[in-house]
């Protein structure tokens, strides 16, 4: 039995020393999970414009949403990736990324949907990190400038168009315009001259018939008695104060002499004797009405007299 004992004692030994490694091996690894627990209690750390995360994270109140960015120099951009209901209050899963260096609290970017207060929420803080150096030069902010304009081919059509456009108007325009003059021309109203000569013409050429001698005739005395405010007399009583009158007078004796005794046709000047009548209105064959129609040139009417 001395033996034996004395052989068993090496085993022992070696059985305590694993007991003791084993004992410091879960030392060191409770350790390192409390320095973890340690860690995990702190805020999460990240880098200028690396994304972070916070996962189920309980908030009180009701729906949160990330409060829009009015501004364009805001150092944190958070984004909800998704949001669950957990009783009275939300679970959410948030995402963001800081454009500074700093500590920074995510409740200044988050804002219920039905517009009520949000002080009731715990602090989130976060740490974002710079990977640079301090004492790093900033760059310059970018200046917007329009950026130029490719092509133009749009605005030449529109400027084209608009051109042939007003080409187009003013064509139909000077047409219109040069219409209405060519029919205002043929539309005026021939003058008592431009009436009587084709008459007198007939006449001298023996060509004029009855008619057109009763025409002349009406023609001369409507005109004269209106020239010398005799319409509301007789006929009769008109005719002899055309016959007493100093132009008038002259003037028909003229004519009536040549359309009842016409002469040679040699003999007859037709253009002095339709001088007085050259630009008179075709209206005067019309009855007056009270009105008075223009009065041809008194010169005019004295040298043909």
């Amino acid at each position: 039995m001395g033996p034996r004992t004395a052989n068993n004692h090496p085993s022992r030994h070696n059985v305590r020393r694993a007991m003791h490694g084993a004992v410091s091996f879960m030392f060191i690894i409770g350790a390192a999970i409390v320095a973890k627990a340690a860690d995990d209690t702190g805020p999460p750390i990240t880098t200028v414009g690396m994304p972070g995360q916070i996962k189920q994270l309980v908030l009180p109140g009701s729906e949160l949403e990330a409060r829009r960015i009015e501004d364009r120099d805001v150092p944190v951009v958070l984004r909800i990736v998704a949001s669950y209901r957990h009783g009275t209050a939300f679970r959410y899963d948030l995402e963001y990324y800081a454009l500074e260096a700093g500590q920074f609290d995510l409740r200044d970017y988050l804002e219920r949907k039905d517009g009520s207060p949000t002080d009731d929420l715990p602090e989130i803080p976060i740490e974002v990190k710079s990977v640079l150096p301090a004492g790093q030069v900033l760059p310059n902010d970018l200046a917007f400038r329009p950026s130029p304009r490719l092509g133009g081919y749009r605005a030449l059509l529109l400027v084209l168009l608009v051109i042939w456009v007003i080409g187009l108007i003013a064509a139909l325009t000077i047409r219109r315009r040069s219409a209405r003059r060519q029919q205002a021309a043929q539309q005026k109203p021939l003058s008592l001259a431009e009436r009587l000569q084709p008459l007198v013409t007939a006449a001298v050429e023996n060509r004029l018939s009855p008619e057109g001698r009763m025409e002349i005739e009406r023609l001369l005395l409507t005109y004269w008695r209106r020239r010398l405010d005799l319409d509301a007399q007789d006929p009769v009583a008109a005719i002899a104060a055309l016959r007493q009158h100093e132009q008038a007078g002259a003037l028909m004796q003229q004519v009536e002499a040549w359309l009842h005794m016409p002469p040679d046709a040699s003999q007859v000047d037709v253009a002095a004797l339709l001088e007085p009548y050259r630009n008179l209105p075709a209206e005067v064959d019309q009855p007056a009405h009270g009105d008075h129609a223009a009065a041809a040139p008194t010169s005019a009417a004295g040298g043909a007299a």
